[in-house]
């Protein structure tokens, strides 16, 4: 869906080629995009995948959303009134081919990405299920903090990842002017408090959480700060302060999707 595969694996060839890393130090994911439900497409597109990155394997490899959309050269086909066309296929049948590129040693392991609580649990009751999630990456913010949804995960050995952790300030048209983590006063009193920036508090509130954390960046200034979040500890009482704001936003709603039977996010 990114379109950034080739320019990547280029940039991870010549890395591995200096020696400025090895290939076992790195921990590389992708997604199975929703126009490859189909199970006889999951292992081409993979295949696709491997080869413009020019890598042997995946050590993750993530469903990007529960719903199969028809299958074509559209990355969201839509029918006449702006809405997605699903495709005929479910996501345990889908689930099964991605377990397929674990036998075959094409991905090290599978997850999810976008699951609510019902579709987490129906995929580890399915009948003949051989190979868990390992991870469900979903959006994550203090005006969308998942409480049910990572402890639910978790309690299942599912690890979680937050997308959006910082309310994707630079998204475009995505949300209203109102919704800005970076201007909440009671973010900015804390990390003025910690000498940080916004973006660090946001990030060490999901490392706090035992939440890995894929904050967006392409300033090399920003994703330098974005490592800083180590030295420093949220108090109790700043955490509980940033997972209970009552404001709720959900920046990538998808809801061009919301006639999908597998729709995810009714259960906000």
């Amino acid at each position: 869906m990114y379109q950034n595969e080739s320019e990547i694996g280029d940039a991870l060839r010549q890395k591995l080629q200096e020696g400025v890393v090895r290939r076992e130090e790195l921990f590389v994911v992708s997604k199975l995009w929703s126009t490859f439900h189909e199970r006889s497409l999951v292992k081409e597109v993979c295949q696709k995948t491997l080869a413009a990155l020019q890598l042997d394997y995946l050590d993750l490899y993530l469903m990007h959303s529960p719903m199969g959309f028809k299958a074509g050269e559209e990355l969201f086909p839509a029918d006449g009134n702006g809405m997605i066309i699903p495709s005929d296929t479910h996501f345990l049948d889908t689930w099964e081919a991605m377990e397929e590129l674990v036998d075959v040693g094409m991905v090290k392991a599978i997850g999810v990405s976008n699951f609510n609580c019902e579709q987490i649990d129906r995929l580890l009751s399915k009948p003949g299920l051989r190979h868990k999630p390992a991870n469900n990456q979903i959006e994550s913010h203090p005006y969308l903090p998942q409480e049910e949804l990572i402890k639910f995960c978790q309690s299942k050995g599912i690890s979680v990842t937050a997308y959006c952790p910082l309310g994707a300030p630079n998204w475009p048209g995505s949300k209203p002017d109102h919704i800005s983590l970076f201007d909440d006063p009671q973010i900015k009193e804390i990390a003025l408090k910690h000498n940080k920036t916004a973006a660090q508090v946001l990030i060490r509130l999901q490392i706090q959480r035992n939440v890995s954390v894929i904050p967006k960046s392409v300033s090399p200034q920003h994703i330098e700060e974005n490592f800083k979040v180590f030295d420093f500890e949220l108090t109790e009482e700043e955490m509980e302060t940033l997972l209970g704001f009552k404001k709720r936003y959900r920046i990538c709603a998808l809801s061009e999707c919301k006639n999908h039977r597998d729709y995810p996010f009714f259960e906000d």
